[in-house]
């Protein structure tokens, strides 16, 4: 079904975590970063198969030395990883302060045989939860094939964002409505908010042409 859903560019933006919607690692799990030797796993951790990773290997290359490089030792300080028993990684999310400026949540991913156990949540949890407050807002950058994502991002606290143009990127914000009003359950849909973006983020995410979440 996600597979005919458009590539479109949707926002969220999160001022105060809800904590009574977070949860902890299902037993058998645990959290630790990610290490040095783990990179192509961490690349390869967002595609759902081993043909995509391959195809996509260059892209993740290329974002993580334009976006990470320079702070090289900062993002295995900040790379979470979800692993199993055996230490495999199974799941992963971080928060990162892009541009220097703004707390943005980066590639939260769960392998897809591990979905459903509330790995996800647990990890949007423990990543945000690490935050003080004061650091608040966080931002994050979705599509709407990612509306189960969506869902658990508004039951955390995210809103979306409404605000026309981010930075170099259109924000789809009606053509992204019109999907997840039709693949969200309406019970969901409906508890979806909306904000503007307060204006240290739009300087923020207008800095620079590169793309940093």
């Amino acid at each position: 079904m996600t597979e005919e859903i458009p590539d479109k560019n949707l926002f969220m933006m999160c001022t105060t975590f809800n904590k009574t919607a977070a949860n902890e690692l299902p037993a058998g799990y645990y959290f630790r970063l990610c290490r040095k030797d783990e990179l192509d796993i961490w690349k390869a951790m967002q595609f759902d198969t081993t043909e995509l990773a391959l195809e996509y290997y260059d892209f993740m290359t290329d974002y993580f030395n334009k976006v990470y490089l320079t702070e090289n030792d900062l993002f295995f300080d900040r790379c979470v990883f979800v692993c199993d028993e055996q230490d495999n990684p199974v799941g992963t999310c971080f928060l990162w302060k892009s541009y220097g400026r703004i707390w943005t949540l980066h590639w939260l991913k769960v392998l897809t045989p591990y979905e459903g156990k509330g790995i996800g949540r647990a990890l949007i949890s423990y990543v945000m939860t690490s935050l003080p407050e004061k650091e608040y807002p966080v931002f994050l950058h979705t599509h709407p094939s990612s509306y189960r994502a969506i869902k658990l991002y508004a039951d955390l606290g995210f809103e979306i964002i409404t605000d026309p143009i981010v930075g170099s990127r259109t924000n789809d914000l009606g053509e992204c409505i019109e999907i997840l009003q039709k693949y969200m359950p309406i019970s969901q849909f409906k508890k979806l908010k909306f904000t503007q973006a307060p204006q240290k983020f739009l300087e923020a995410v207008n800095s620079t042409e590169v793309e940093e979440f």
